[in-house]
């Protein structure tokens, strides 16, 4: 009987679903809230040379490379991007559990800005 049971706890952990995977907590060393508001919040990421990240999620947003960077991103169940980038550039962000990891030879500096709830909407036209 308590085989049973252990069993069909096991299960019902299993099927439940998994708690968010806050960034912040999650890796806090490297993942620093810079403003947080009830509509954004910005974080600066930074990690050295082959550091990987936990698996961790973020919201739909963008993201800013402060530096040139060689990053693998490995979304859960997604395609590995590999892509370099170079400072300034702007890329959205699509909601998503993954892990990162810093191929390149120089500490990775990143802003991600995470959208929260409805987006605002402009001010009706005078």
């Amino acid at each position: 009987m308590r085989s049973v049971m252990l069993s069909v706890a096991a299960v019902l952990w299993m099927a439940s679903p998994a708690p968010a995977q806050d960034p912040v907590k999650v890796d806090p060393a490297h993942h620093k809230v810079e403003f947080e508001n009830d509509q954004v919040r910005v974080l600066r990421v930074t990690f050295g040379p082959g550091y990987k990240t936990p698996v961790h999620e973020h919201p739909t947003g963008v993201v800013v490379f402060l530096n040139d960077s060689k990053n693998r991103v490995s979304p859960v169940g997604g395609t590995v991007d590999e892509t370099p980038r170079k400072a300034g550039d702007v890329i959205p962000l699509v909601a998503s559990k993954h892990v990162v990891e810093n191929l390149g030879g120089t500490k990775a500096e990143i802003i991600v800005v995470e959208l929260k709830g409805k987006p605002a909407t402009a001010p009706a036209a005078k």
